[in-house]
């Protein structure tokens, strides 16, 4: 599937925390993704979140191709644990994207989880084996 998206002028950016699992999770079945982003409907605020390394924007449903929010700069080498939150920018392009922004952070975890009940993994799974550490 290929979108073009457009952005209109950024109106304010701010950084932001990330939970670990939702960032976790969406990192999980970006991997999985042979093209390098996601698409992930949230179908409760009628959105499209699309993921890639880089940035996570959303759209609306009723502006299609217009981004409102971006999520960018995200820094997972800022945290000391996999259950740390994860640092990001986020960015506005529409007056209401900060009061946007409680829903998206509610409802994109549900839909990640969503996406990763009908995902099909392929291939058999691997159990990596550590050696174990010699007393010291």
């Amino acid at each position: 599937m290929e979108i073009t998206c457009y952005r209109d002028q950024e109106l304010a950016c701010e950084t932001r925390h990330l939970p670990a699992a939702t960032y976790n999770q969406a990192l999980t079945l970006l991997a999985r993704s042979a093209t390098g982003n996601l698409f992930v409907p949230i179908r409760s605020m009628q959105y499209l979140a699309i993921l890639d390394a880089e940035e996570w924007v959303f759209l609306d449903g009723e502006r299609k191709c217009w981004i409102d929010v971006a999520w960018r700069h995200f820094r997972p080498q800022a945290r000391t644990s996999l259950e740390d939150p994860v640092e990001y920018e986020a960015v506005f392009y529409q007056a209401n994207a900060r009061d946007l922004m409680v829903r998206l952070l509610a409802e994109l975890p549900r839909a990640l989880q969503d996406l990763a009940k009908k995902a099909h993994v392929e291939g058999p799974a691997r159990v990596i084996k550590f050696p174990v550490p010699k007393p010291g």
